[in-house]
């Protein structure tokens, strides 16, 4: 069964609620437009991978009232499975073109909700629906933290600045430094773990974070009753490679599809 975090926001979805959908639209946007343009290969171009992005989550909101957790799909299956069927669909409406007739849109084949007995993704994509989780909840936590607090975290781990470099360029010592890094730090664990709770439907997604190296901290099963310093350690570090990792990858984006990767959803979202 989904948890009430994920249960609220599915929710929220078949309720039309236009935040929830760009919510989903923010956080999984970028990844569907580059396995879309993957699986393209040259033959669709930017603005087509842009638009069957958008009707992958179209194509789910038609179909969300039939989901079922019970038959154990993971969140990134689900938006796979659906984007597979988008591309289909245009790759088959194309050749009809070019025969002079017309082709009906194929029904989607609700297979998708069955847990694969092999692998439904390759690892490349399950990482990047990982990560784009992880920046869900960087900006979830820059909106709530104070601007200074932030800036703090930005510069001693987003940017790799030394702490007494970050204490010399906002003006304040380094134990304030490390007070205020230690507030934001607390604040992104609460808030992935919410992302991860809002994004998985099955127990295997429950225990991404410890896989890779981000111990949640108190009262979580994947860490310690009070996370130590070498965990805070490598907390920032797994954060600071995931989100530099994500930053390149969405550059290459902008730089293949020919603008900005992040163009906003269209009304219906």
């Amino acid at each position: 069964m989904l948890n009430k975090l994920t249960t609220s926001f599915v929710s929220r979805l078949r309720a039309q609620d236009q935040t929830a959908w760009f919510e989903l639209w923010e956080t999984f946007g970028p990844v569907l437009r580059i396995q879309l343009q993957k699986w393209g290969k040259g033959r669709i171009g930017p603005q087509t991978v842009q638009d069957l992005s958008q009707e992958t989550l179209a194509a789910l909101s038609d179909c969300i009232d039939r989901y079922d957790p019970r038959k154990g799909a993971r969140f990134s299956t689900w938006l796979l499975a659906i984007a597979k069927h988008v591309l289909g669909d245009e790759m088959d409406r194309r050749h009809a073109q070019k025969r002079g007739g017309n082709k009906r849109p194929a029904e989607l084949d609700e297979s998708w909700m069955l847990q694969a007995k092999g692998a439904s993704a390759d690892a490349e994509y399950e990482a990047a629906i990982f990560r784009a989780k992880v920046e869900a909840a960087i900006r979830l936590t820059e909106r709530s933290s104070d601007f200074t607090d932030f800036a703090v975290f930005r510069m001693r781990i987003l940017d790799g600045k030394p702490g007494k470099d970050v204490a010399d360029a906002l003006g304040m010592s380094e134990p304030t430094v490390s007070r205020r890094l230690a507030k934001v730090r607390e604040t992104l664990r609460s808030r992935l773990g919410e992302v991860l709770a809002t994004y998985s439907f099955t127990d295997d997604e429950t225990g991404e974070a410890g896989r890779n190296g981000l111990v949640l901290g108190p009262n979580k099963a994947d860490g310690p009753a009070t996370p130590t310093p070498p965990i805070d350690a490598a907390f920032d570090e797994a954060v600071a490679e995931i989100y530099h990792r994500s930053q390149s990858l969405r550059r290459e984006e902008m730089g293949t599809l020919g603008g900005p990767g992040s163009a906003s959803p269209s009304s219906r979202f």
